[in-house]
């Protein structure tokens, strides 16, 4: 509800009530949803004279498995991510639109993408953190997951560290979701051979169906994954992205020459590679070669169990959390 205050009619100041989801302590092992608590304050959507920061009503924001990483106190060794804050809002990537802005690059309306708060609106005070969204013609959430830092992790984790030949064989885990469904059909279009293994029936017909995979198991139906995996690849694995550890990467390591996989890189340290792999990934969604996979829930109130459902296998693609209307 909108509770206009101000002095005089070109004085008005609208304040909103702006839900939030808070992290209540620093979380051991596995987050719960216990460990989330849904707030209401206030919120002015005025930037104050001279800030240069933007306010923006949140419409999407992204669930991640990084952010379980960000929960755990901080350790006294360096890390790459750094820790929430106990008793503040939940950050991370989102897509917004302007509604007040004193930066000169930005004005009221625009949409744009970058690092928010799990809230329904967010004060920027570094809006050289976000990216206008231009294109009118692909869904705005695609810039949280094939358009954004998850598309250029399948870009890059297979063009640039596994480099992959038409002809090779390419075994990927987890491959129904948000990196694996993507990793899969980029190996497709290099020509290669690709298998993925996944957690339920459900998400291996659609790696066969939808995603143009060449085959497809239920791990959990194999009591034997050496057998699975060389039952699919009996001339070995070229290529092995592994997405989640555990048993099927001690097969690929112990029964296979040196397969090539997208071990230990960082993202962010490939951002220059963002132009040229953003004009591809878009020209392949256009073109219909690359069917991409969403997983929406409703609601700011749905994050915190959207986030435990990344651990617990239950998404199907990008995990997305829709608060506003486009």
């Amino acid at each position: 509800m909108e509770s206009p205050r101000g002095e005089g009619e070109e004085g008005l100041v609208v304040v909103v009530r702006n839900k939030q989801v808070i992290l209540k302590d620093y979380v051991r092992g596995f987050p719960k949803e216990a460990d989330f608590e849904i707030k209401t304050g206030d919120v002015r959507l005025k930037v104050e004279d001279g800030s240069g920061g933007v306010i923006v009503k949140n419409i999407y924001l992204s669930v991640d498995p990084y952010m379980r990483l960000r929960m755990h106190r901080p350790q006294p060794h360096p890390s790459y991510f750094s820790s929430f804050s106990p008793s503040s809002v939940m950050t991370g990537n989102g897509v917004a639109i302007v509604v007040d802005s004193g930066h000169p690059n930005y004005k009221k309306g625009d949409l744009v993408r970058g690092i928010t708060g799990w809230e329904e609106y967010s004060v920027i005070t570094t809006p050289e953190t976000l990216f206008k969204i231009q294109t009118t013609d692909i869904p705005p959430s695609y810039y949280l997951g094939i358009l954004g830092a998850t598309g250029l992790t399948a870009y890059v984790g297979l063009h640039e560290i596994c480099s992959p030949e038409k002809g090779e064989y390419v075994f990927i885990s987890a491959a129904s979701g948000a990196v694996g469904h993507l990793v899969g059909q980029l190996a497709k279009l290099k020509g290669c051979y690709v298998v993925g293994s996944a957690g339920s029936d459900e998400k291996v017909d659609l790696l066969k169906s939808k995603c143009g995979f060449d085959e497809a198991f239920n791990y959990s139906k194999e009591q034997d994954l050496d057998a699975a995996l060389k039952r699919y690849f009996p001339e070995g694995i070229d290529i092995y992205f592994e997405n989640v550890g555990g048993q099927n990467a001690r097969y690929s390591a112990a029964q296979h020459e040196t397969p090539r996989q997208d071990s230990s890189f960082m993202v962010a340290d490939y951002y220059h590679l963002y132009p040229k792999f953003l004009d591809e990934a878009i020209s392949y969604i256009r073109e219909g070669k690359i069917m991409y996979v969403e997983d929406i829930v409703e609601g700011l109130e749905s994050c915190p169990g959207a986030l435990m459902g990344l651990f617990k296998g239950r998404n199907v693609g990008k995990q997305v959390v829709r608060v506003g209307q486009d």
